[in-house]
């Protein structure tokens, strides 16, 4: 792969899986509803809780604000982090350019849960 994430080339038995989740997500916080989707992807990667992924066109970008925070991993790539407009900082992650075993996620957001009122998600 052209942009093969580091990681699984030392680490072979790390798992990373991205999958159309079939259902319902809505974020909410500080008494909004901050992205609903019923387009999300769930990331699972080994031995760490599950990920709603939401696409960017689901979530009310206007109620984000870019900040300087990034962080690296060695299977997805570089994050880079929003702040809820009036509330929380570096609530949520992007992967703007990840690696191409993970590539799905690109155009997508992630929210710490204990970052935001809610996540609430129905199963198809």
């Amino acid at each position: 792969m052209a942009n093969s994430g580091p990681g699984y080339a030392k680490h072979p038995e790390h798992t990373v899986t991205v999958a159309p989740f079939h259902g319902h997500v809505v974020i909410e916080a500080g008494g909004r509803v901050i992205a609903d989707t019923k387009n999300a992807l769930l990331l699972k990667e080994a031995n760490y809780p599950p990920v709603y992924y939401v696409p960017r066109a689901d979530a009310n970008m206007t109620d984000l604000v870019r900040t300087d925070h990034h962080t690296h991993c060695p299977f997805k790539g570089e994050a880079s982090y929003f702040s809820i407009s009036g509330g929380v900082e570096n609530a949520v992650w992007s992967y703007e350019h990840p690696f191409d075993e993970v590539l799905a996620i690109r155009d997508h957001l992630a929210f710490y849960p204990d970052r935001v009122s809610a996540i609430k998600v129905e199963p198809a």
